[in-house]
Formats: C-alpha cells, structure tokens, sequence
C-alpha cells in the first residue's frame, strides 16, 4: 500500500454557494445573512433553484431544490440566472490562481472548483501549504467579495474528501488531510453516499454486502470487491485507503482553451426512453458544431447521466474512438453505447456531453471500416448548417425532431449555459 501513496500539497478549492454568493456580491449583501436564491421564478414553482445562499443553507435547504420546495415565511430574494456574469466570475478566480501557479499545476473542476498543486511553490513563497491556502482565499475574497473552502491533501481525493467532508464546516474553511487521518476521519463517515465518487445506487449495492461506513469497505476482501463490482470496486477500496494516482499535470483541463468541450443540462422533468435520445442528440448536436467551428476533432467521448433527486447516483464513462473524429452520427453512437451499457432504467434528470483529446482537423485518414461517401455528404450537411446557424442565428435551423415536446434545443439556443444570460 505505501508503494501507491503520493505526498504531494494539492489544494481543492471550492467557491460556497458560487451563483448565490456572487448575486450577493454584486448587490453588496452579505450572504451569511440574506435569504437569496439564484432562481427563474417566471418558470413556475417547479422550476430548479440553481443556488440558495449560505444563510438559507444554515437553515436546512439544499442547493439544489424547486422554488416550491423553499420556505414561504421568509422574505426570499430572487435572482434569475445570469450565467454570463458568473462566468465573468469565475474567470477572474482562475486568473487569481494563475498568479500563484503556473496553468500546468491547475486542474479546473467545474465553473466553480479547482485542484491547485502547490507542491512546488512552497519554498519560493517560503509558506506552509496552509499559510498558501489562507492567501490565495484572502485574495479571492478581497477582490471578488466570494468566500471559498479548501481542502488540503497528499493527493487530489485527499483534498476533495477534506473539502467535502470537513472544511466546510471548518471555522477558516480550511482542512488538512494527511494518510494518518483516514482512519479517524474517513472510515466513520455514513452514509457511503457522502463519499465522493460512491452515488445512491453503488451505495445500495454495497449494502447488500452488510458495507454501511467507508471503513466497512477499507476492511472488506478486496477480490470479492472486484469479482462483484470490477474495476470500480477495486478502485474503490484503494480510495477508501486515501490511495490515489492521479496527477493534475495529466489531467485534461476543462477549462483551457481548445483542449475540451462539453454541455451539460438539468431537465425540467423526468425523462426515459425514448425521449432522452432526443436530448442526446441535440446536446451531441452542439458539441460536434463547436468541433467544426473550430477545426478540431477529438479521440475521447465523455457522457453522463444523473439520475432523479428521488433515485440519486447516476453515471459519468468515457469511451475512446479508433480514430479523432468531429462527426455527429460518430460521437452518438459512441454516447448511445455508454448509455445501454450503463443505464439503470431511472428517470432521469440531467445530462452531460463532453469532448477530450482534441486534435486539429487538417488531415483525415479514414479506416478500411468506414463509408467514406456518407461521412463526407454528413460533413458537407452540417457544414452548410453551421453556416446559416452563423448567419442568421442558432434556431435559423434546426432538425424537425425539435418540435417534439421532449426537445429542449429551442429554449437552449436562446440562453447561455441553459440560461438566462
């Protein structure tokens, strides 16, 4: 086991309540202290509450809820989304980090969470990791008015499980985690969804084995957890050890331009078969226009699936392509072969479809297996689609599909992120 131990200084570094936090910054709000939600309450009472604010938090709510579900014997202040402003945000938090990191050092999470190893930094800013955390969050703060957590740990999992399972709650939100503190603070936590990476279903199929904490699982035979669960379940037991591979400098970054890119959306309802293959396909349909937008093509399809909030857990696979590819039908099938092989018959309630590996398209070298006649007649279709999409809009032309009631692509193309701007 100790031959698999890293002993880097990772910090995972998350803005609270990112939408909410930011609307009380610019309205120059406290949001310890004010009743704010990030909401289209013009959508009705079963719209999505993207964000509540940490006061509201402090009072029981989710972050994630519909505006029928919040309290009625307060005086709520709603903000309809402005995703164009938190992405304003949000790049002027990575800029921050880039003064203390180089880009190579920095794994951008999502819109609102990042990984910053700072291992070799320590020396040259003479700090503690610590002393480093506190100043790169005053800095956040002092300049955006946003408050931040950070986990601190030996490896990226350490400091995502000190962050979610401690800093939060920590009076500087800060937390340090090192390999002798999984035993005392990882072991006892239950339920095993409170672990990142173990959703409600993987957690009811771990029941079944009598595994109620994380330290059930640390001390469970390891080769029944592969015989029962795979590669996951080997991957699990490890991680449940602190044990984690993974190196920011290897990961794909999400954010850094040209290297991915990705959509992802929360339904209004429940969706099953067959309706959810019209919203696959439409959200393939956006990622592969900005592929050829931008002349790049990409080796590796990421698709996921978040069940119901009544069900819980879902899935996120990645499959790689025999060849770079920035072809529709190519990228569907690919994201349909993901789908029937990990789908559980849940409602489903949220989809994302994401492009890595990405490469410039300037030469195609097509495989003895593929119609080189219809690749190129769909290359020259959809090129003449993006084209007048450009011209005159991006519901100039759609496919006639989206005028079925299950199609949200119409909604979509009028907003940034699935909206508001």
């Amino acid at each position: 086991m100790e031959s698999y131990k890293l002993h880097r200084k990772i910090l995972c570094i998350d803005l609270k309540s990112f939408y909410a936090s930011v609307e009380c910054a610019v309205l120059g709000l406290d949001p310890f202290q004010t009743p704010l939600v990030v909401a289209d309450k013009s959508r009705g009472g079963g719209s999505i509450v993207l964000a509540v604010s940490p006061y509201l938090k402090s009072k029981g709510m989710p972050s994630r809820c519909r505006i029928h579900e919040l309290p009625t014997d307060m005086p709520i202040i709603f903000q309809k989304p402005r995703m164009e402003l938190y992405l304003e945000y949000s790049t002027k938090i990575i800029e921050i980090y880039l003064r203390f990191i180089s880009e190579e050092d920095l794994y951008v999470y999502s819109v609102d969470e990042a990984f910053l190893d700072i291992t070799e930094y320590l020396t040259y800013y003479n700090k503690t990791d610590l002393e480093l955390a506190k100043t790169i969050l005053k800095t956040i703060y002092d300049e955006t008015k946003l408050f931040a957590t950070c986990g601190i740990g030996e490896n990226m999992l350490m400091s995502k499980l000190a962050l979610d399972i401690e800093s939060k709650k920590a009076p500087d939100f800060i937390a340090k985690w090192t390999y002798d503190d999984i035993p005392t603070k990882l072991w006892p936590v239950t339920p095993l969804s409170e672990m990142w990476g173990i959703g409600r279903n993987m957690e009811r199929n771990l029941g079944r084995f009598g595994l109620k904490t994380i330290g059930d699982i640390a001390h469970y035979d390891i080769t029944t957890l592969k015989k029962n669960f795979g590669i996951l379940g080997e991957e699990l037991y490890y991680h449940t050890h602190g044990i984690d591979m993974s190196l920011i400098q290897n990961k794909k970054n999400i954010r850094s331009v040209g290297k991915s890119y990705g959509i992802g959306q929360t339904l209004f309802s429940d969706y099953y078969v067959p309706d959810i293959f019209q919203i696959i396909m439409e959200m393939v349909d956006d990622v592969t226009r900005r592929l050829r937008l931008n002349k790049k093509v990409c080796r590796t399809v990421s698709f996921g699936i978040g069940y119901s909030k009544a069900v819980g857990g879902g899935f996120s696979r990645q499959i790689t392509l025999d060849q770079p590819s920035s072809s529709t039908s190519t990228i569907y099938e690919a994201c349909l072969s993901l789908f029937k092989t990990y789908y559980e018959d849940e409602p489903i309630r949220r989809v994302h479809v994401s492009v890595t590996n990405l490469k410039q398209n300037n030469i195609y070298q097509f495989s003895l297996f593929e119609d080189v006649d219809q690749l190129i007649k769909e290359h020259n279709l959809y090129a003449s689609v993006d084209e007048i999409k450009y011209k005159f809009g991006k519901n100039s032309v759609n496919r006639a599909s989206s005028e079925f009631k299950s199609s949200t692509i119409k909604a979509r193309n009028k907003m940034i992120g699935g909206h508001h701007a």
